[in-house]
């Protein structure tokens, strides 16, 4: 069986603060990242930056209605323990994890998105799947969508502009639509950078999908953190 998937309610509590042995600390915050379309309910997360539009990345297997769902990002604000940041410096923000979301009702199970022909079954405790980042970039968009956005992929198009647009711009979220097809994506940057990130499927008592989760990796384990 695969690792077990985070306490992710911690993650989306604004105001939650972690601290590591390093002397680093965060304080978590919730941004909404826009509404994505589904408009057949099978989920692609990815680097859109280098698998959009390549037809590398599939689908997971956990379905969803069609229609337009809530995306929300989870950022921690780093700083250095007991150090107030200068008043003319920009706050240290990284994106912890990014959030779909189907229905409201509150996860009571969760398993490793997966893809076909991956069995969670063969994971060991210490294993997940995950989608690889090699441009500091994530997102989440509907399988139908792959082909709407042929431009994205390199360091041109709409997406590089939108990331490249400003000072803040490098962190996201950011939704970018094809104007012919109305289909979009909602990107984000990847935590800390470029690395392997796991997709956690959230299921209530009825066995419903409640939500997608990407885990950046930079809130540290329940066991590893501390109250501030």
């Amino acid at each position: 069986m695969p690792m077990p998937a985070p306490d992710f309610s911690w993650h989306f509590t604004p105001g939650n603060r972690f601290e590591e042995e390093g002397g680093q600390a965060g304080t978590m915050s919730v941004i909404p990242a826009g509404e994505l379309w589904l408009p057949t309910g099978r989920v692609v997360a990815c680097d859109p930056f280098v698998s959009l539009g390549t037809g590398e990345s599939e689908p997971f297997t956990a379905e969803v209605p069609p229609g337009r769902y809530r995306v929300e990002c989870a950022v921690a604000t780093i700083t250095e323990r007991d150090e107030e940041p200068a008043d003319d410096e920009p706050p240290h923000l990284r994106i912890a994890a990014a959030r779909l979301l189907i229905k409201d009702t509150p996860p009571v199970a969760w398993e490793i998105a997966h893809q076909a022909g991956q069995d969670p079954a063969s994971l060991a405790d210490d294993e997940f799947f995950a989608y690889g980042v090699d441009a500091g970039t994530g997102c989440f968009y509907d399988a139908a969508c792959d082909e709407s956005f042929p431009d994205c992929v390199g360091d041109k198009g709409p997406l590089w502009d939108a990331f490249d647009a400003g000072d803040d711009a490098g962190l996201g979220p950011h939704t970018i639509t094809a104007p012919d097809t109305g289909h979009n994506l909602i990107a984000f940057m990847s935590g800390w950078g470029d690395g392997a990130y796991p997709t956690w499927v959230g299921r209530d008592t009825d066995g419903d999908v409640t939500c997608f989760v990407t885990d950046f990796f930079v809130v540290p384990s329940q066991d590893e953190r501390s109250a501030g």
